[in-house]
């Protein structure tokens, strides 16, 4: 309605010009901004919680930085900086909300304070908690993330109550952690929903607000002391919007513990930004303002920018340094300049304001305070509990993602229908030697490779396990043993069902043995496709080029498997040493090979009439088997190579977390003279020293 009644606020140069009898006023007017800062701050601190009736609670976390410059390379073309000498603060009981244009650097500033920064970035300045450089732990803090990763198989109450089996620690029994999640899907207004599936591409599921409202509850379970939110309000309706934000600030009164809450928002409401107890806005990854938010209408109007009356403050806020959308199509480049003069007018105005001195001498003043250390760590499930929830968890979600195995198994007992039908009754003639081969030889190379359609839905488990693993819910091994076990049955499905039909039809070897040891190739050949695509996945983590690859290497293997050309007749150099050695083919090749013509006959066509060979000769001399071990090791080889490619998954993993780091520090040391030489040319004030966040 405010829209109606106002049509959108634009500056055009004239607003600049302050009369003279502005002008007079304006420093009164200053002074009056920076009184009300200072009477609404000890009102606070008087107070406590805004939100709630307040009662005693234990020292919260403070979260300050100074300074703080963070760039990203634009390759040949040098760097670019994101944010750009940015001071401030976040007490606990309150909320800081982080306003601003698209682009402005919202996210960037969260991810900074979070210590989430990509390795591409660098960062310069200080980001100190409660006054002590320190690594953000598991338990003390949150990060509900924009994007709502998710398991789209489960409901509700099972996202939510698996994500509690996870992280609250063992000392708490089920039916606890049972309640605190009902409570939560309750607080966040999710109690309609609750057996819902969240669903995905193949079932609607829940809509996109609730959605985010389960990402909020599942990382609010822990009823973390700092709380960072980064858009915690897309894709909810206004009235949504209000409730949740009023739900999260007021926390506090469950536990009596003061939380640090800061959050990136796009435009709230008017019912949410009186919510926010200090505004951070931004512009280009510089500060417009940041203090009390309901000053923020005050410094606007003394810099010639007043809130028409009965609009949003933050809708206002907004239109005036957006400068997005300040060039009109029709009218070229006409006025074009005014929002950016009027975004330089703002900042300069914050810079040598009162209200900018009191935000630095909060911060000097929270970094002098004798304040804890925040606790390095909490405790959550032990590693038996995670692991055994996990199972369950993926056990659940590859039974209802039919992409998954279901239709895989489909096409698999298509292709073993078409392969048996080909191949029906081969019998022991002439012709029969090479049958079984090309037959063995589909069945451990084409038929296996097809288990890289499940990958897309194996990306999308690597994407809940990336967000969960950052946020400290689990650790990787314990997501490498419960995808492994909960994987077993369904692998040996696809492999008892297919197999019976390529084995029995054909009228391969018989005895229970052989077929025993058929289908275990089957399923070991299959657990590596499995395992190849996991490492696949923990590098390329795009699924469209994750298949490529994954199909390129399959394709190499199966070159140097020994089929196509035969061991003694490959190259030396890459295809014999090493490639041969090292695919998995090969031991899948020799394995079933030496199950099908150990102890069997065959007759051949020589010298005009018919003559019984045996399978031990065609072993020797047409496929080039090596007899000097049995088929068991074969088999053995093949499952030794399924553990070792799981344990490679889970060493890079664990590597790309430590390696990432330090990399990033790395780049940030050797740019410091860079990052210093930039500061002062960009930066109005001058840094005596820039420190090095790590």
């Amino acid at each position: 309605m405010s829209s109606l009644l106002h049509p959108p606020f634009r500056p055009n140069a004239s607003d600049y010009e302050l009369s003279n009898s502005s002008r007079m006023v304006e420093s009164s007017i200053e002074i009056k901004i920076s009184l009300e800062v200072e009477n609404i701050e000890s009102t606070e601190r008087n107070r406590g919680n805004a939100f709630c009736n307040q009662i005693e609670a234990e020292e919260g976390v403070h979260l300050t930085w100074e300074d703080l410059w963070v760039t990203v390379s634009n390759g040949k073309n040098g760097s670019r900086s994101i944010l750009q000498g940015l001071s401030g603060y976040a007490k606990p009981g309150q909320l800081l909300a982080i306003m601003g244009p698209s682009g402005c650097g919202k996210s960037t500033l969260l991810d900074a304070l979070a210590g989430r920064l990509g390795s591409n970035t660098r960062q310069t300045g200080e980001i100190l908690i409660n006054g002590h450089k320190q690594a953000l732990a598991y338990g003390t803090s949150a990060y509900v993330t924009q994007d709502d990763t998710l398991l789209t198989t489960l409901t509700v109450r099972e996202a939510v109550h698996y994500s509690a089996q996870l992280q609250l620690p063992d000392s708490m029994s089920k039916s606890e952690k049972k309640e605190r999640a009902d409570i939560t899907i309750r607080e966040m207004g999710l109690q309609d929903a609750i057996n819902t599936r969240i669903g995905g591409w193949g079932d609607k599921g829940i809509s996109g607000g609730q959605k985010r409202r389960v990402s909020i509850c599942i990382e609010i379970l822990t009823r973390p002391r700092l709380l960072f939110l980064d858009e915690p309000t897309s894709g909810l309706d206004s009235a949504a919007s209000y409730y949740v934000m009023s739900r999260i600030a007021c926390l506090d009164q469950k536990d009596g513990n003061q939380r640090t809450i800061i959050t990136s928002i796009h435009q709230p409401s008017t019912e949410v930004f009186q919510l926010f107890h200090n505004l951070c806005l931004l512009s280009s990854g510089r500060t417009v303002y940041f203090g009390v938010a309901a000053a923020a209408t005050e410094f606007f109007a003394s810099n010639g920018f007043p809130c028409p009356t009965l609009q949003n403050p933050s809708d206002h806020y907004l239109k005036t340094i957006n400068k997005d959308f300040e060039q009109d199509p029709e009218q070229g480049l006409a006025g074009g300049l005014a929002t950016e003069e009027a975004i330089n007018t703002l900042i300069k105005s914050y810079k040598s304001s009162d209200i900018s001195h009191h935000v630095r001498k909060e911060v000097a003043e929270i970094c002098k305070r004798e304040s804890a250390t925040v606790e390095k760590k909490r405790s959550h499930a032990t590693f038996i509990t995670q692991c055994l929830v996990l199972t369950r968890r993926s056990f659940v979600n590859m039974y209802r993602d039919l992409g998954y195995y279901w239709f895989r198994l489909a096409v698999y007992v298509a292709l073993s229908i078409a392969l048996a039908t080909l191949f029906y009754d081969i019998g022991t003639g002439p012709g029969s030697i090479q049958a079984r081969g090309s037959l063995l030889m589909f069945v451990v190379s084409f038929l296996t490779f097809m288990t890289i359609g499940g990958f897309p839905s194996f990306v999308e488990d690597m994407k809940v396990f990336y967000r969960e693993r950052l946020n400290g819910h689990y650790g990787a091994t314990a997501f490498v043993i419960g995808n492994t076990f909960s994987a077993l049955p369904y692998l040996l499905l696809i492999s008892l069902i297919p197999g019976a039909i390529n084995y029995y039809l054909p009228g391969l070897h018989t005895g229970l043995e052989h077929f025993l040891l058929f289908t275990s190739v089957l399923f070991a050949c299959m657990m590596l496709v499995e395992s190849l695509m996991m490492i696949v996945a923990s590098i390329v983590p795009n699924f469209l080029m994750g298949i490529i690859i994954g199909s390129g290497i399959q394709g190499f293997m199966i070159l140097g498997g020994g089929f196509f050309r035969l061991p003694n007749d490959m190259p030396k150099p890459v295809w014999k040493y090493p490639l041969y050695y090292i695919a998995f083919h090969k031991y899948g090749y020799q394995g079933l090979f030496k199950n099908e013509f150990e102890g069997s006959s065959f007759a051949i066509n020589q010298g005009g009439g018919s003559q019984k060979i045996s399978g031990e000769e065609i072993l020797r001399n047409t496929w080039q088997v090596e007899n000097g071990y049995s088929k068991w090791v074969d088999l053995a080889i093949l499952l030794g190579m399924v553990v070792l490619y799981r344990v490679v998954f889970l060493v890079i993993v664990k590597a790309t977390e430590r390696v990432k780091p330090m990399i990033a520090a790395f780049m940030s040391l050797s740019n410091t003279r860079h990052g210093e030489s930039q500061h002062y040319s960009d930066s109005p004030m001058h840094i005596d020293t820039i420190r090095c966040q790590q």
